[in-house]
């Protein structure tokens, strides 16, 4: 197998199972913030079975709306449309899904009832996975139920590490959710994107030039991103998460150069897939670092360990054993406990496994 599509299905099972860790930057209520003149990110609060709901932005022009990503639920998505509504007369004729991830496209179908003239784009990449993997997402709840009740039994995580009186609670809470969130899913029709593109698609709503762009691989094979350039705003998508990365699968050597060409962009303001804005380049820089340095340290340790998939462990022993992990971890989580522990738990461990498996074949 090749190691591009290794990295694929690790994302994909880390994604499967990612509740069970303790989860970063967690979103008890819904908040809108305003960007700019026509410009919001809407946050939305976590899914009933905890799981966390991507961002989404939308950008409002004289002829119409340009929305970013439409999240896990669709009853979310129909909060979303109110709002709109509340905000402007005029149509969404676009609908752009950043990456294929269920939190960022479920509420598709729910857009085009609103809005029957409208476009949904991604990249060609994006498409072809929206249009293969998530509708295949409820027939998976009686895994990840099952994965959620072994922990619940045996007060350990799929690793085999105990966990917590309090984690076992979010187990709890997370499995009961599931049949809340598999109701409301049962209903829903995945809508894939009807309009593709390779690496731009750029839009004039009207007064207001959007810019969406396919810089590389990251997060997924067909990340997009939307740059605003009149008001210098980056809508990242999971290339960018805060305030801590969500590294858990993906492309991570690929990644970094992605952020690179994003980091070029005027921008002053970066909303992220999940997560708080950013007003400056601070954050976006420490997560190239280290995936620079993670991506480098992995290639060494192939080189004098040797490749294949069997070396996996002990290249991770000796890459762990040379990063400065606290330094990393103040970077990129701080100092709260669950956001350290989403940290250790998903996203270095991920990102070591998936940089493992996108260069051991090389």
């Amino acid at each position: 197998m090749k190691s591009s599509s290794v990295a694929l299905i690790i994302a994909l099972l880390l994604a499967l199972v990612g509740p069970l860790l303790a989860d970063s930057s967690k979103t008890t209520e819904r908040s809108v913030a305003k960007l700019a003149d026509g410009v919001y990110m809407i946050r939305h609060e976590d899914a009933p079975d905890t799981f966390p709901q991507g961002n989404t932005t939308v950008i409002i022009g004289d002829r119409g709306v340009f929305v970013v990503d439409s999240c896990y639920l669709p009853s979310s998505a129909r909060k979303d449309i109110e709002q709109i509504r509340q905000w402007t007369n005029k149509p969404v004729r676009y609908l752009l899904n950043t990456h294929w991830h269920n939190d960022h496209v479920q509420g598709n179908g729910e857009y085009l009832k609103a809005f029957p003239q409208m476009e949904i784009v991604a990249q060609v990449e994006t498409a072809k996975h929206i249009a293969g993997y998530v509708p295949k997402y409820p027939s998976r709840f009686p895994k990840i139920a099952a994965v959620y009740q072994h922990g619940i039994d045996t007060k350990k995580d799929r690793d085999g590490n105990p966990l917590t009186d309090s984690d076992v609670e979010e187990l709890k809470k997370a499995l009961v959710g599931k049949d809340e969130v598999l109701k409301e899913l049962s209903q829903n029709t995945i809508v894939p994107p009807n309009l593709t593109f390779d690496h731009e698609f750029n839009v004039d709503l009207g007064n207001r030039e959007v810019q969406v762009k396919f810089l590389g691989r990251g997060n997924t094979s067909g990340d997009a991103i939307v740059y605003l350039p009149k008001e210098q705003i980056v809508v990242a998508g999971d290339l960018l998460d805060h305030p801590v990365p969500y590294l858990g699968g993906g492309y991570p050597v690929d990644e970094a150069q992605t952020l690179k060409k994003m980091a070029m962009l005027d921008a002053r303001t970066i909303v992220p897939g999940h997560g708080d804005v950013m007003h400056d380049k601070v954050y976006l820089n420490d997560v190239i670092d280290f995936l620079d340095t993670v991506t480098s340290l992995v290639g060494a340790e192939i080189y004098n360990t040797g490749n294949g998939p069997r070396n996996l462990d002990e290249v991770r022993k000796n890459v762990m054993a040379k990063l400065d992990l606290e330094k990393w971890r103040q970077k990129l989580a701080g100092s709260g406990q669950d956001d350290r522990d989403f940290f250790n738990q998903f996203s270095l461990s991920g990102v070591i496994t998936a940089a493992y498996a996108q260069q051991w074949g090389r």
